[in-house]
Order: C-alpha cells, then structure tokens, then sequence
C-alpha cells in the first residue's frame, strides 16, 4: 500500500499513456480533451481581412447532387474542411450542429470533406448530425486551401475573410453569434 500512496500519479501517468496507445480509448480521449480546450474562434480585424475574388468550387452533395461555391456570393458562409477520423474535428462538431439549428436559415454552410460518401452519411447518422456536407469535385479557390484539419472560413457577404481557424473550437459560443449577426447586418 505505501508502494501505491509514493507512485499515484506514476501509476496513473503510466495508465494514460496506455490509453493513448489503444485506438480505441485514444481517440475518445483526444476528442474529450479537445472539447475541453476549445474556445470561441478568433475574428481577423476588419482592417486584416483578406477578400475572397475567386468563389469557383465545385462540390456535391451526399446525395450526388453537384453544388458551385457560387451561390454564396453576396451571403455569408462558413465553411469546415475536416474528416471522420480526426479528433478535433469531431469534437467541434456538437457546437456547429447547435450553431446550424439556429443559424442554418441565415448563414450558408459548407462542411467539406474528401472522404467516402458512405463513410460520411454514416457518421451523421451515428452521432444524429444534419448538416450540409459535400464533397470536392474541384480544387477550392486558393485562399480557402489548408493542409490542416479542421479549418474554418467565414466569409461576409462582401467576401471578406473574417475568421480563419486552424484546429478545433466552440462554435457555439456567444461571441461568435455575435460576430455571425454582426456580418449578417452588413450590406
């Protein structure tokens, strides 16, 4: 017993790291402790923001039904490059589904991954998620590129860039309704 009370926290360093080994307790805890450390995303000064010209991307939908970017000229969008398989992606996910219900008739969203349709329609459904996913049929204009997932773009409805996010956060989060608003009011 005094081996235990001397190495407690040995023992359950020792414990974690066997955990984060396993794939199948790993990824539970990664999105866990993403969830934990996700914060309202950034917004890029008005002064910052970078104009999006090029609106030419070609997508589908999981129904196979082909979508163009071009429709989001004059709306504000946000649009989530992420994947089935990664954590962060996974844990900012509940956040953005509250995020749609309320702003899904305001705000034009775009959840674009490269994966299998059948993959991603059943990953909605496990986890009861209905949101407007697709599928790139085309490269996405230049400055919507990222190497990293998740990413997150939401462009005014004058094309500015107001958020760039790198990595998981809480889109649900007060101060970003207010930023959604904020654009939603601009002309």
């Amino acid at each position: 017993m005094e081996f235990f009370k001397k190495n407690w926290s040995n023992i359950l360093f020792i414990i974690l790291i066997v955990l984060l080994i396993i794939p199948q307790t790993r990824k539970p805890i990664q999105v866990t402790l993403n969830r934990i450390i996700a914060f309202s995303p950034s917004k890029i000064a008005a002064d910052d923001r970078e104009t999006l010209e090029d609106y030419n991307w070609n997508l589908s939908n999981l129904q196979g039904e082909p979508v163009n970017f071009k429709k989001s000229i004059g709306e504000v969008a946000v649009i989530n490059l992420w994947a089935t398989w990664c954590p962060p992606c996974i844990a900012e996910m509940p956040s953005f589904q509250k995020l749609y219900n309320e702003y899904g008739d305001k705000v034009d969203f775009y959840f674009v991954s490269t994966e299998d349709q059948e993959k991603l329609q059943r990953f909605l459904d496990k986890k009861n998620y209905r949101l407007p996913v697709y599928q790139p049929l085309s490269m996405a204009p230049q400055k919507l590129q990222s190497r990293s997932l998740p990413t997150t773009f939401v462009i005014s409805r004058d094309g500015k860039i107001a958020v760039n996010k790198t990595g998981s956060a809480n889109w649900n989060d007060s101060g970003f309704k207010d930023l959604l608003d904020q654009l939603l009011k601009e002309n």
